[in-house]
């Protein structure tokens, strides 16, 4: 089935692309984000697979826009077979969608039609889900709405955290895309409709989503620090300052029923043990102040003398 155009941009993407070239369905179009400003010193950067695709010689693409006309049109002369799409970031109009043959191949990070959207890994650990899984599907206009072609489940650690799901889904997505390749060039696929009565949505994160609400209960605030490792990370606020909370677990019931979500019951066993909702507490191991280095829960207090009843907000 050839020719194949991938698009992805994030590392998200990368072990799809090599997966495809180790199998021998080297891409004839590599299609990536531009170049962005990163970092405190704003400099432009090629996305990781733009980097990844030109190391290997293959041909990458930048544009601006998907639905622009000039680069459809060029796409439209490779008379591609297929395209794989894993992580790009822009919406497909309608004449992108029907330009390869075959159709166009979406990899998604959990098990469709649940957390449909820009941020599933993240979405589906913040809710406590134990299990979630890849899917690849054939792409419609739709949010993630289209036919599903193969899915495959994982368990997700208790400890696990969005980083490092995404990483092991990731790899079992690689794969999955090879298969479904296989079985759709020998004719072993049965696409099936989505139920949309069952999807749920996840949008693309902001930083403002890590910061805590301490009304919720210890666990729901454990699950939202797991998810929202490595980005935008949780944080409060300590004596009007911001703090980012690296690391921390739920503990037993608040001993003191009198304090409220947010107020610090004591330093035990080298944690800063924090009230939260529905009588439970949250004990925090490693903490960050902005423009400074990581320090655990004791080398904080040793330096700010916290007492207890001291509010995180």
């Amino acid at each position: 089935m050839k020719p194949l155009v991938f698009f992805g941009t994030p590392e998200f993407a990368l072990p799809t692309l090599e997966a495809l070239c180790r199998a021998g369905r080297e891409p004839v179009r590599v299609v990536t984000q531009p170049a962005r400003p990163v970092g405190r010193g704003r400099r432009l950067s090629d996305p990781p697979v733009a980097e990844w695709a030109r190391n290997q010689g293959l041909e990458v693409v930048q544009p601006d826009r998907v639905r622009d006309a000039d680069f459809i049109s060029a796409l439209a002369a490779l008379e591609p077979a297929v395209a794989i799409v894993v992580a790009f970031g822009q919406i497909f109009p309608s004449e992108l969608l029907k330009l390869p043959a075959r159709g166009c191949i979406n990899l998604h990070a959990s098990l469709l039609p649940r957390y449909r959207g820009a941020a599933p890994v993240q979405a589906a650990i913040a809710a406590g889900e134990t299990v979630t899984g890849v899917t690849t599907m054939q792409m419609e206009e739709g949010l993630d709405s289209g036919p599903i072609l193969l899915q495959e489940e994982t368990e997700i650690g208790p400890q696990e955290t969005g980083g490092r799901l995404s990483e092991r889904l990731s790899q079992q997505g690689a794969e999955l895309v090879l298969e479904t390749l296989d079985r759709l060039e020998a004719g072993g696929l049965d696409p099936r409709a989505q139920n949309d009565e069952e999807a749920s949505l996840a949008p693309r994160l902001k930083k403002s989503d890590g910061e805590i609400d301490w009304s919720l209960s210890a666990v729901e605030i454990f699950n939202r620090l797991r998810a929202f490792t490595p980005w935008p990370g949780v944080f409060s606020h300590l004596r009007g300052q911001p703090v980012k909370i690296l690391w921390g677990e739920p503990v037993g019931p608040g001993a003191d029923s009198t304090m409220q979500p947010g107020e610090l019951l004591c330093l035990e066993q080298d944690r800063l043990v924090i009230r939260c909702g529905e009588g439970t507490a949250f004990a925090v191991e490693r903490l960050q102040r902005p423009g400074r280095k990581p320090v655990t829960a004791v080398e904080l207090d040793n330096s700010e003398h916290l007492e207890p009843g001291e509010r995180f907000e």
